[in-house]
């Protein structure tokens, strides 16, 4: 009479291990399902239309995903002539306007300024790197290209509009 037991209780031990391993492979797919996802623009043209149309996948991108209900981050990387785009003393008033509009409806979203740019644009112009003013809220990276390379290497996704 103990083999059928110890057999029966074998068995529900199996079957419990078995239950609880399904549970934890599901909360991991689960947790997968809640995956950010990331994408880097590149800027570097000073063209309103290219700088729109940035602005636009930018603004598409996180319209899709919050439909979704998933997350997504998003940077912008001006540089070379791109940066005129958060130059505030350069950006045409059709930009400005739609910056202003555009960070307002999507505040999450990261605008970084390349500081060679900055720099060699201050020297061309006969300025100060400091007297080059960029757009509030902009953050500065040493390198443009090399901003968008390490952003790469982190598994972001590129767009060149």
């Amino acid at each position: 009479m103990s083999k059928p037991t110890s057999t029966r209780r074998s068995a529900l031990l199996m079957l419990g291990a078995s239950l609880i391993g399904l549970q934890i492979a599901g909360a991991t797919a689960g947790a997968a399902d809640k995956k950010v996802h990331h994408v880097a623009i590149q800027v570097d043209e000073n063209d309103v239309a290219k700088i729109n149309l940035a602005l636009n996948n930018a603004s598409n991108v996180a319209q899709y995903y919050g439909e979704k209900g998933e997350q997504v981050e998003i940077e912008i990387v001006a540089y070379g002539p791109g940066l005129h785009m958060l130059r505030e003393d350069t950006m045409t008033p059709g930009i400005r306007d739609r910056l202003k509009s555009f960070t307002q409806s999507l505040p999450d979203v990261v605008f970084a300024a390349c500081e060679n740019t900055r720099a060699n644009m201050a020297k061309a112009e006969g300025k100060k790197t400091a007297d080059i003013p960029i757009i509030k809220g902009a953050k500065l990276v040493p390198s443009g290209v090399v901003r968008l390379m390490e952003l790469q290497e982190q598994g972001w996704s590129y767009i060149r509009p």
